[in-house]
């Protein structure tokens, strides 16, 4: 089942100041999104400039892995972000809301309502299996002298074909799949930013995403399996700290994950 999508180049947003249209880029293919808007970043660029594109050459997603979505059928954007001080206290909690916000948007839109995995993935469970929707990654720029400034990029899949997402990632889905109809990619952007926008500003106001956070995200009280740096872990998913690590109950007392992969251990 294709899906022809049109194109987001005419995309607009007139309301409010994340991505309207003196900080939004459109670039049909670029290596991608985070490397197009750190450039922007060194340069100068404001909070709330977002790039958007219909094709990256070299995505990535976490841990190092490439992120491949067929042309036109996906979500590809980074955002911009220059979080007040102090920085790492507002950084972990920013990506909180990111994933809080596309999670609304894609409920708001579609009336599907994905979980979070994580730290930053949003899947749909079936039962014992899930499949990613999405991903999102964070990155941290520095400018001498400047404050560093953090990238927030997106990859939703919107409307991959079933035949297509072997090649996305083995544990992969999309809203087509999911809903078997296809699904505005216009509105999904538009629902985001709107969302993520009024989140920040609640963040800046004091606001903080934890609770609501640790509430979405799948499996917490099941055992699982993190891939960490130091090896895989296995153990009892117990909580979320405020910058976001994991708390894991092993058999050998508990530990704790600042990065790292998480699936569910059946």
């Amino acid at each position: 089942m294709a899906v022809n999508q049109e194109s987001l180049s005419q995309f607009s947003r007139s309301e409010g100041w994340l991505g309207t249209p003196s900080r939004f880029v459109f670039q049909s293919t670029v290596t991608s999104t985070h490397d197009v808007l750190r450039d922007l970043a060194e340069h100068g660029a404001p909070e709330g400039t977002v790039v958007l594109a219909e094709s990256q050459t070299a995505g990535r997603g976490r841990l190092g892995r490439r992120w491949v979505t067929p042309p036109g059928n996906a979500l590809l954007l980074s955002v911009l972000f220059r979080p007040p001080e102090p920085f790492l206290t507002y950084a972990p909690r920013l990506l909180m809301l990111c994933g809080l916000a596309l999670r609304e948007a894609v409920a708001a839109v579609t009336g599907m309502l994905p979980a979070l995995k994580w730290p930053n993935d949003l899947i749909v469970e079936h039962g014992e299996q899930w499949r990613k929707l999405a991903g999102i990654l964070a990155e941290i720029g520095v400018v001498a002298g400047e404050a560093p400034f953090l990238m927030v990029g997106v990859g939703l899949n919107v409307a991959i074909p079933a035949v297509q997402l072997p090649l996305v990632s083995p544990a992969a889905t999309s809203l087509l799949v999911e809903l078997g109809r296809p699904v505005d990619r216009a509105a999904l952007l538009g629902a985001f930013l709107q969302r993520l926008e009024g989140s920040y500003e609640r963040l800046c106001a004091g606001w903080n995403p934890l609770p609501e956070w640790r509430a979405a995200l799948a499996w917490m009280g099941r055992e699982v399996m993190v891939k960490a740096p130091s090896g895989d872990v296995c153990g009892v998913a117990t909580d979320v700290l405020d910058d976001g690590t994991l708390v894991l109950q092993t058999a050998n007392g508990v530990a704790h994950f600042p990065v790292g992969d998480v699936s569910l251990r059946i």
